[in-house]
């Protein structure tokens, strides 16, 4: 429980979602000293480890994707920040867009998080989300 609710930060009373994509943050600082290698590495162990207490949390709480899981969102930002520069507009870009289409859920995130259950439907959706950020961010590095 303690790893699928961020650290706890999914117990925060307002916005779970939002704190938990801001814990994502110091994850990414300490993920980007890594060779590229082990970066890619760690995102993937990280992915697993989301599916996995995600799927265990929501047994435990016994609620369809509880609000108090967020490590979905951690996985999420994470794959958002791939690449991105390590500026403050860069991280807050990127929090916003990854906060944007985490609401928005644009097909096929909303498919998937009506669709697919257990760990992996709580996570996939993010994932895309956190991939349509990430679009986003290098479009917006590109220029």
């Amino acid at each position: 429980m303690f790893i699928a609710t961020g650290f706890g930060s999914g117990y925060l009373p307002i916005a779970p979602g939002t704190w938990g994509s801001l814990v994502a943050l110091p994850i990414h600082f300490m993920l980007i000293r890594l060779s590229p290698q082990y970066y890619y590495i760690s995102l993937a162990l990280i992915f697993l480890i989301a599916v996995a207490t995600a799927g265990s949390a929501e047994k435990i709480l016994d609620r369809k994707d509880p609000g108090a899981v967020v490590i979905d969102e951690i996985i999420g930002m994470l794959i958002t920040l791939i690449g991105a520069p390590t500026t403050p507009l860069a991280w807050g870009s990127a929090f916003l867009l990854f906060r944007l289409f985490d609401i928005w859920k644009p097909f096929p995130a909303s498919w998937a998080d009506r669709h697919l259950n257990g760990g992996f439907g709580i996570v996939l959706d993010d994932v895309i989300a956190g991939g349509y950020a990430l679009l986003c961010m290098q479009v917006f590095r590109f220029m």
